[in-house]
């Protein structure tokens, strides 16, 4: 009786997944695997799995299995007894004002007085609304397309910028202290890679990867290639980065900070 699924279960604790990777496999990729079996049994229309940049790139255990999510469900597009459910992916980076993310954390540090902790100053991160999350979801849910990656071409910004903002507007002097950074943790992250942005359909908001439908044949791989001339990778430091004047202005639409001032 379910038409469509949305897989947004995960184990997405980048240092608890560096100290239990097996626990991140069992989860982020066999877990997958095993609802893609029973959406397939079930007769699902379309599953839509959301993804995250740390896949792109990963240099953390969280970010590989993801990869290998990613990976799982692309090849079982290719099963043709999977035909009459539909698979997508949807990437895309941190949601602002989501549980465990950046900012609720500084919105805390400056209510309680505290110095606010900055891994490194130069880092970088994309800037996603929960609208434009689901948004995306819903474009990708939306596509008669099966195996593609759809991602939101999203706005960056220092995260040592976001936290002076954050002062500004709330007239704070808190002090920010440079801790070093995390467990895996990346000073830029990667939304889509030059290779995958070459082969992508420009969808306006969004960029569309579509998944490689050859076959394991390797006289394929010698014949044929992508022909066109590289780009940048779509990084957290090449992306639009907002200046504090744009960060201010973004920040105060919300209503997570309209109720705090």
């Amino acid at each position: 009786g379910v038409d469509y699924v949305f897989h947004a279960a995960a184990l997405k604790q980048v240092p608890s997944c560096e100290f239990f990777p097996l626990e991140a496999v069992k989860t982020n990729v066999l877990g997958s695997k095993n609802l893609i079996n029973c959406c397939v049994k079930s007769g699902v229309k379309k599953i839509v799995f959301l993804s995250t940049d740390k896949a792109v790139y990963p240099i953390n255990a969280m970010g590989m299995s993801k990869a290998l999510m990613e990976k799982t469900l692309i090849s079982e597009t290719r099963n043709e007894n999977n035909l009459k459910t539909k698979m997508s992916i949807v990437r895309y980076g941190n949601v602002m004002f989501s549980r465990g993310s950046v900012i609720p954390l500084f919105l805390d540090q400056i209510k309680k007085n505290q110095e606010i902790t900055i891994t490194d100053k130069e880092m970088t991160r994309f800037l996603l609304s929960l609208d434009d999350a689901i948004d995306l979801v819903l474009f990708a849910i939306s596509s008669d397309d099966n195996g593609s990656i759809f991602i939101k071409k999203a706005q960056a910004c220092k995260i040592l910028n976001l936290a002076e903002v954050l002062l500004k507007i709330f007239n704070k002097k808190n002090k920010i202290k440079i801790i070093g950074t995390r467990h895996g943790e990346k000073i830029h992250e990667t939304l889509a890679t030059s290779a995958e942005l070459r082969i992508s359909q420009d969808h306006k908001e969004y960029f569309k990867v579509p998944s490689d439908k050859r076959s394991l044949n390797y006289k394929s791989y010698y014949d044929e290639g992508v022909k066109k001339s590289l780009v940048n990778d779509y990084s957290s430091d090449l992306a639009k980065n907002l200046n504090n004047k744009e960060l201010e202005k973004l920040l105060r639409s919300f209503s997570d900070i309209k109720n705090l001032l």
